[in-house]
């Protein structure tokens, strides 16, 4: 039998994530939006709660969540806010190849730091010329003696300026598109390795964000994740994954738009009554609770999946894409009905629609979940 009620842990984590939500995250996220900061010192609260590194199995010190408990922490944090909480899950997207294509050793080398002390990683998959053609990568790995050589710049980085560890995506030769390329794991004190500076962005101005540089940078073959021309198919499986608990993240910005609109709507008045009496606002706010109910459910059904041992990238490219694309809606309509007021920047709405709009964007653009849909779902009719 389907059941959607949550355990009572999962209730636990819930109510955890919801208090740090709103004790730690939502009285400065306004502030850090403006400024464009990036609040370090929330992320180290996050990590002594465990709220950080929950894919880390228990084994390495992690919180060792299933995907659907991860989307239900996800969810709570995003209704705060969207760039934090970017921030916060980025470490599992950046050590989930590690879990996937590393071996025993190479867990037990890299992830338990991340567990015994806070610290940062970044996924390096996205180059300035390739975007969302992840198979026509132009960083280089040349193998000389027991190193590889990587020689390429990545854009568009999560943490990239504060991360001490990054995994990375080249190719051993850019004719063999998706046949050549390769994945590692290096420190940020590996010489040639340079950040660049935080790119000023439309939304999600808490998080950090910026290029990375690897200028003849060394890695010992020890470091290499799989086979070479292993990593384009564990950058897809890794994606399969944290694809899901996005869609959880913009299920969290539109739930925080329906509250803020639903309570908007009782308190202003209009022709003598709130707006919430009116029938146009009711249809709004009808339409944006169906959008958030069915993001929500979307999203567990594709964690349940992914839990239950399948692929899950029909279903993860569905709930990203819907629930991104739900979020872009419902912050419209919220603002919409708080009108005018909506439009400024001392009411929250203007900053879930700029939040909603990357998640639209990242880890796959909706264009390119759509093609993965549609091919998941000819190949049950080919």
């Amino acid at each position: 039998m389907v059941d959607f009620s949550l355990t009572e842990e999962q209730k636990s984590l819930q109510d955890l994530a919801r208090k740090f939500a709103k004790t730690e995250m939502l009285p400065v996220a306004a502030a850090c939006d403006r400024a464009g900061r990036f609040p370090e010192d929330v992320y180290r609260k996050a990590w002594e709660l465990g709220l950080m590194n929950l894919n880390v199995p228990t084994e390495y010190g992690g919180s060792g969540l299933s995907v659907f408990d991860q989307c239900v922490i996800v969810e709570e944090l995003a209704h705060a806010c969207g760039g934090m909480t970017t921030s916060i899950i980025a470490n599992c997207l950046a050590l989930e190849p590690i879990l996937l294509g590393g071996t025993e050793e190479q867990r037990k080398r890299t992830l338990p730091a991340f567990c015994s002390s806070y610290h940062l990683a970044s996924f390096c998959l996205t180059e300035p010329s390739g975007g969302s053609d992840a198979g026509g990568l132009q960083t280089r790995c040349r193998l000389d003696g027991d190193h590889y050589v990587l020689d390429g710049e990545k854009c568009f980085i999560t943490n990239a300026p504060h991360a001490s560890l990054y995994t990375v995506f080249a190719t051993i030769d850019p004719a063999l598109r998706h046949k050549g390329i390769t994945a590692f794991f290096v420190p940020r004190a590996a010489e040639g390795v340079v950040p660049g500076k935080d790119e000023e962005k439309m939304g999600h101005r808490a998080s950090s964000t910026s290029t990375v540089k690897f200028d003849h940078v060394r890695v010992p073959l020890a470091d290499r994740l799989g086979a070479e021309g292993d990593g384009f198919s564990l950058a897809m499986r890794t994606l399969d994954h944290t694809r899901t608990p996005i869609g959880a993240l913009a299920t969290g910005i539109a739930q925080a738009a329906i509250d803020y609109a639903a309570d908007y709507s009782l308190k202003r008045h209009t022709f003598g009554k709130p707006i919430g009496e009116h029938q146009a606002i009711q249809l709004k706010l009808a339409n944006m609770a169906q959008e958030v109910h069915a993001a929500r459910l979307l999203t567990w059904h594709a964690a349940w999946l992914i839990d239950g041992g399948q692929r899950g990238s029909l279903e993860s490219s569905i709930a990203k894409c819907f629930a991104s694309d739900a979020a872009m809606k419902v912050a419209d309509d919220a603002i919409q009905i708080f009108g005018g007021y909506g439009y400024m920047k001392d009411y929250p709405v203007e900053k879930l629609l700029r939040d909603a709009k990357l998640t639209q964007i990242y880890e796959g653009s909706n264009e390119i979940q759509r093609i993965v849909i549609a091919r998941e779902l000819l190949t049950h009719y080919a």
